[in-house]
């Protein structure tokens, strides 16, 4: 293993946590999306009212830029050879940041607000319901590249430790990846793809892990609650 240095593994520390953080966000709004305390009808299929709209996709557009550069900062992290894998995840998580940042910051600026207005009207084509909306397709195929991008990470990752535990949390996210792709179909596809609220904070903070591991080798500090390292 090649010796990373310091920025990168400061950058892949506070990029994991942030990811991993922002994703635990997502998934309790969305379980409380789900039993109606955002005034849906509750479950999975009920289309989201403007405050649910807010607290479910404001984590998930910050998620979009911190899982992009959590996968720079491991490609800078693996070894020469390994990087091909790494490269290939780096341009899939970069598709994936600009389909659901397109979807998310569309909902955010320009649904919600007009929604909150009582001006309905002409926002048909840009509703996010689930399973039936041209929008909840370009996310599900956000998703999709996510997969794809934690997948090849993976590939990249052979070490024991940490680093298994990353590649093992990788490799899980990278399955869900037809549960997401096909769920269009199959709406009820989203209670295995539901096992990313396992899959991708886990893999989001082993790679922080991994990264404080290296930072502390790197520099004989300790990073933590309290630390600044940056």
């Amino acid at each position: 293993m090649e010796n990373t240095s310091s920025s990168v593994s400061r950058l892949g520390y506070w990029s994991g946590v942030a990811a991993g953080l922002l994703a635990v966000a997502y998934v309790l709004a969305q379980v409380a999306e789900w039993v109606g305390l955002f005034g849906s009808l509750g479950g999975p299929a009920s289309a989201s009212t403007p405050l649910g709209l807010v607290v479910l996709l404001a984590p998930s557009l910050l998620l979009a830029p911190a899982f992009a550069v959590l996968m720079v900062s491991l490609h800078h992290h693996v070894p020469a050879e390994r990087r091909v894998w790494t490269h290939a995840a780096v341009v899939f998580a970069t598709v994936y940041a600009v389909l659901v940042g397109l979807t998310y910051y569309v909902q955010l600026t320009f649904v919600v607000p007009n929604l909150l207005r009582g001006e309905p009207a002409g926002l048909e084509p840009f509703l996010f319901v689930p399973f039936d909306s041209f929008l909840y397709s370009v996310d599900l195929l956000g998703y999709s590249f996510m997969s794809l991008a934690t997948l090849f990470a993976a590939a990249a990752l052979a070490g024991p430790g940490i680093e298994r535990t990353a590649r093992l949390f990788l490799t899980a996210n990278g399955l869900l990846l037809p549960f997401l792709a096909l769920q269009i179909y199959y709406p009820p596809l989203i209670w295995p793809a539901a096992l990313w609220a396992v899959t991708f904070p886990g893999a989001a903070l082993s790679l922080a892990a991994l990264f404080r591991r290296d930072l502390q080798r790197a520099t004989g500090t300790t990073v933590g609650a309290g630390d600044t390292p940056l």
